[in-house]
């Protein structure tokens, strides 16, 4: 059943559009984001799709096509953040922001169905805020520019869903662009998309899912993002984007403990990453990063202590496989690897992954691959 035919039978009316916004995979540069660093992400052909309809009141109705998401309804004159929990969060923190900057949103009623997994790090509620936040910005006649729709699909998962994400997912889910990658930098929020050339290497990017649940609203996320910013406030600086590498050897290490100084350790050395990669994109092409993977998973695992051991598997049978670099991608605590392959290796890879899980008792993985594709636009329909 498609989400037209949804739509009409939950509301009883074909909605006004369907807007579309993809999950994305973080190529490199991990909890880098909310230190206003550099990161790396791609937008994924996996899609959250919204069909949405204004209404003539207040009443705000969310349906999902997905098994277990149940509809929610409230009014937007009595909304407010923490009445409502669960995935409908997402939607109504978008309006609350909208609301709170003072734009004109209508009673609306909305339909969503993903292809996005949900808890396996690709941005899920990332492509579920943006959807509905462009919908939104057209039914309303808003004409906000999709970096403005960046911040305010940040703020609705930070204020209202309780998910202390930087502008990472939002930026990849908005701007992506068909076979590049977005350069974040997170402290002016500019953007330029990076092609990456994957076909044209023959290469291809591996989504190994470990089916290990995360959520970013669990504590170990959020106690991540406070280490840095107590040490950011120990070192004197603004943000660990502002320290060095040559500096980690010096004062960092001498007024940090031991395990914040792993935790600044891994942002100084994941922006110096994204950097080289960049440059190493630019003058040698994909075939040349993998190395560049493998030491950013091998920083979140040792320095920033967020793998876990179905990742630690999923990357290191990846590599014995033959793939030319691995690390995990997302927040971490669970969700998915990404591995840099070879068109022809991507079966052997994706056998030794799932192999390593049978043998070790995880549960069995979902391996894809997923392509560099473009940001949320509306669906013609």
């Amino acid at each position: 059943m498609d989400i037209l035919t949804r739509f009409t039978e939950r509301f009883g009316e074909r909605p006004d559009g369907v807007w579309a916004a993809p999950g994305r995979v973080n190529l490199i540069g991990e909890h880098t984001d909310y230190n206003e660093g550099f990161a790396l992400p791609f937008a994924i052909d996996r899609q959250t799709r919204a069909a949405a309809r204004t209404r003539a009141d207040s009443i705000v109705r969310v349906a999902s096509a997905a098994a277990g998401f149940a509809p929610v309804e409230f009014s937007l004159d009595e909304a407010q953040p923490g009445r409502i929990e669960g995935w409908a969060a997402y939607p109504l923190g978008v309006l609350l922001i909208l609301k709170r900057l003072g734009h004109a949103v209508p009673g609306l009623d909305i339909m969503v169905e993903s292809d996005v997994p949900v808890g396996a790090g690709l941005s899920s509620s990332a492509a579920l805020c943006c959807s509905v936040a462009l919908a939104v910005n057209d039914l309303a006649g808003l004409e906000l520019t999709l970096e403005a729709l960046v911040e305010i699909t940040r703020q609705a998962e930070n204020h209202v869903a309780g998910a202390p994400t930087g502008p990472l997912d939002q930026s990849a889910s908005l701007l992506g662009v068909p076979d590049a990658a977005v350069l974040l930098d997170c402290r002016t929020l500019a953007a330029r998309a990076l092609p990456l050339g994957l076909d044209a290497a023959g290469l291809s990017v591996l989504v190994l899912d470990t089916r290990a649940e995360h959520a970013h609203h669990d504590g170990g996320y959020a106690a991540r993002r406070d280490g840095c910013e107590q040490a950011a406030r120990v070192l004197g600086i603004g943000a660990l984007r502002d320290l060095g590498t040559e500096e980690l050897t010096g004062r960092a290490q001498k007024v940090l403990d031991p395990g914040a100084y792993r935790l600044v350790r891994h942002v100084v050395t994941e922006n110096a990453r994204v950097l080289e990669t960049v440059a190493m994109l630019d003058s040698g092409g994909p075939a040349t990063i993998g190395p560049l993977l493998t030491a950013s998973h091998a920083s979140l695992r040792d320095d920033f202590q967020v793998s876990c051991a179905e990742l630690d598997a999923a990357v290191e049978a990846a590599l014995g496989a033959g793939a030319l670099g691995a690390r995990m991608t997302g927040g971490g605590f669970g969700g998915s690897a990404i591995a840099l392959v070879s068109a022809d290796a991507a079966p052997a890879v994706a056998e030794a992954v799932t192999a390593r899980f049978a043998a070790e008792g995880f549960a069995v993985p979902a391996v894809f691959p997923v392509r560099a594709s473009a940001g949320a636009h509306r669906v013609d329909v």
